[in-house]
């Protein structure tokens, strides 16, 4: 499930790992252009500006990119492409949730891999000495926040040389080197990324995946026999504004990054066990504390956390970085919880 989108005005969202900061200027004036520019006409079906605009930005070519309407558009169609073959797909225990959805939606028979007592992916659990459907892993990990090391990644690969193995990506700006420079070397790695998270963009849903080109042509044929035309032309513009932008995204990405450190520091004073994060949030536990309470008793104070009521992680709160405010907002209803 999403996590909550209240309509309550003056909450501190805190739990959907959203990016705290705006999305560009650039991007709004080309939204605006591309609305004035008129909306009576289809969008480019093959989005090729776009796609044309990440393969630069990753070194690539434009048709080993493909595009959709979210990450999670993408993740499904891969889903649907390459993973119905009658044998398990392998993915962690804990993991993005929607990743077991789409399984049962499609009839996949998932074999979860627990994740070790450090809450990482080990590489070594993911060599299967059956046939095996494919593998699926977030990196760095959700909810979790854990990388795998992009050395782990090419061991992975290397353990499943035959089938398709997805890596999702949603986070890697936030502190992790993209697989995406592994794809010429690997025919079999589809990496997929959103632009929801480090480029501000949650609201126009905008997502790809990056991989061989028969990997781009089987998720191309997913895509026209369901909808030509996942991004709209503001989308289309919006991507390409927010990718050409480069000083703004990198100096929003590092504000998250500093704020990510400074509120595990004060999260870690405070008595908390903080597991090392890659990503835009940090996933934390307090042994003095129950975390469904905790959650509940910060919304209480108008602040959000998303609790997970599910095995291994119901102690475990997911605080997404906000702005410093907004931190150091938590941080204070904290202490006046703790001394309540």
């Amino acid at each position: 499930m999403p996590g909550e989108q209240p309509k309550i005005d003056k909450l501190i969202k805190l739990n959907t790992n959203e990016n705290p900061y705006p999305a560009s200027p650039r991007v709004v004036k080309a939204i605006t252009a591309a609305a004035q520019q008129g909306l009576q006409l289809y969008p480019d079906p093959e989005s090729t500006a776009l796609r044309e605009v990440i393969a630069r930005h990753h070194g690539i070519a434009a048709d080993q990119v493909f595009v959709g309407n979210g990450s999670d558009e993408v993740l499904a169609h891969a889903f649907f492409a390459f993973f119905q073959q009658g044998k398990p797909l392998l993915m962690p225990d804990i993991s993005y949730s929607f990743y077991q959805v789409y399984c049962g939606l499609y009839g996949i028979t998932a074999e979860l891999i627990s994740l070790g007592c450090d809450m990482a992916i080990q590489v070594d659990d993911y060599r299967r000495p059956h046939a095996v459907g494919g593998v699926v892993i977030a990196n760095p990990n959700a909810p979790t926040g854990r990388l795998l090391p992009l050395r782990e990644v090419e061991r992975l690969l290397q353990s499943q040389p035959q089938q398709v193995v997805l890596v999702d990506e949603a986070y890697i700006d936030f502190g992790g080197e993209t697989a995406i420079g592994l794809i010429d070397r690997y025919p079999n790695l589809l990496v997929v990324q959103t632009l929801s998270k480090s480029r501000s963009l949650a609201g126009l849903r905008v997502g790809f995946a990056a991989g061989s080109r028969h990997l781009i042509e089987a998720l191309e044929r997913v895509k026209n026999s369901f909808n030509s035309y996942p991004l709209d032309r503001l989308a289309l513009a919006g991507a390409i504004a927010a990718y050409e932008d480069v000083d703004y995204f990198e100096q929003t990405r590092q504000a998250v990054m500093q704020s990510r450190n400074a509120l595990t520091r004060e999260l870690m004073q405070l008595g908390f066990e903080v597991l090392p994060s890659a990503t835009n949030f940090v996933f934390a536990q307090h042994p003095g504390h129950e975390a469904a309470s905790l959650a509940a008793r910060l919304r209480e104070r108008g602040i959000l956390v998303r609790h997970f009521r599910l095995p291994r992680i119901e102690q475990y709160l997911r605080i997404s970085i906000g702005t410093p405010a907004q931190c150091e907002a938590l941080l204070q209803a904290l202490r006046q919880l703790f001394v309540a």
